[in-house]
């Protein structure tokens, strides 16, 4: 978008497409992964995600790209996302025992996150050498060579439940709002996550652009997915039993990037703080999944996965494309200075509540 050339607005036009057919498609996506074999949805996602990143890369390296077209092709993405976000979050449980859900969580989350790094490092080094086009279309084969490897998990068959859509919702709401830790954390999330998309794949960019460059902005993006592994790490070896608790507090990381980027956006502080932040982000995305994985029937987990997401993921777009504007209007800096002080303000009221401070994990079964 910065080539064509594009605006901060235009940007953020592009990436808040995404978000919102994301959004929209979750909820559905929920019931279908309740109903249907998930490896099924697992795969048909990533190959919709394969094709649509061709399409864009194809467009790129033609010079035929402009904002609606990319702004479109990111929809239809998102989309196919949404689909399948649920069944990935939710397939865990089925192939791990409940005394082995934190270092099956952690194990997950090591191998993904281990595989961003090379992907941000490479993306960032493709992308300076030959440009954004062919960038994306290395990223449509990692999405087809994942649709390959999600047709390799065994087949689960689902519920084939004949109910009406609106009941299977209706009944996955009142699992998500009968614990209150659930849509606090959620809550938190919709701030967290707004200012999170902003700062960082909005105002980033931007600043990457007038600081240290695109290639040094990759590396950056890669410390923070050092710091996931990192995350990953520490989670096999540190079980707190109020797990969402110490999960939720760490969150307090994630304003380090916006503050990094308002303040002095060198290249070594911006390493330093995306390595901090996301040490805190998946320390809590294994608390998180821990607590619900423990705690909601599985009959009944991806929709509660649907309405979680959902929630924490409704603030991305209204981030993405509101930033550019009030950036333009009050300046970057100011911009990413409220940014980073929403997520603190979002993470101490969530520490406030009780049912997030007391939750505690179940012990595992005996034998």
């Amino acid at each position: 978008m910065l080539d064509l050339p594009g605006s901060p607005t235009d940007l953020g036009i592009v990436v808040a497409a995404r978000s919102v057919t994301n959004v929209l498609l979750l909820l559905y996506g929920g019931v279908l992964a309740d109903r249907l074999p998930r490896r099924l949805l697992l795969v048909g996602s990533a190959s919709g995600a394969a094709v649509t990143q061709a399409a864009v890369a194809a467009l790129v390296l033609t010079g035929s790209a402009d904002v609606w077209s990319l702004a479109l092709l990111s929809a239809v993405n998102g989309a196919v996302s949404g689909v399948g976000m649920p069944a990935a979050l939710s397939v865990l449980p089925q192939t791990v025992p409940p005394e082995h859900l934190v270092t099956g969580n952690a194990v997950a989350r090591l191998a993904g996150n281990s595989t961003n790094i090379l992907g941000l490092s490479a993306g960032g080094a493709v992308v300076t050498l030959v440009g954004p086009g062919w960038g994306i279309a290395v990223d449509a084969a990692t999405f087809a060579v994942a649709a390959f490897c999600f047709s390799r998990l065994p087949s689960v068959a689902g519920t084939a439940d004949r109910r009406p859509v609106l009941t299977d919702l209706r009944e996955g709401w009142r699992e998500f709002r009968s614990r209150a830790w659930v849509w606090v954390v959620v809550a938190q999330f919709l701030v967290v996550n707004a200012a999170l998309a902003g700062a960082e794949s909005v105002l980033g960019p931007v600043v990457a652009d007038r600081t240290i460059g695109r290639g040094p902005y990759g590396v950056v993006l890669a410390a923070s997915a050092a710091g996931f592994l990192l995350g990953s790490l520490v989670a096999l070896r540190y079980r707190p039993r109020r797990m969402l608790r110490f999960g939720v507090a760490v969150i307090l990381a994630a304003a380090l990037p916006s503050l990094a980027l308002a303040l002095r956006p060198g290249f070594v502080l911006l390493v330093g703080a995306f390595f901090l932040a996301g040490v805190g982000m998946d320390l809590f995305s294994v608390a998180w999944d821990v607590a619900l994985q423990e705690n909601v029937p599985a009959d009944r987990l991806s929709r509660v996965y649907s309405y979680d997401a959902l929630g924490s993921f409704l603030a991305i777009p209204l981030g993405q494309v509101v930033v550019g504007p009030v950036a333009e209007a009050i300046g970057t800096r100011a911009t990413l200075l409220v940014l980073a002080g929403a997520v603190v303000a979002a993470t101490l009221l969530a520490l406030a509540s009780s049912s997030v401070r007391g939750l505690e994990r179940r012990p595992a079964p005996a034998g």
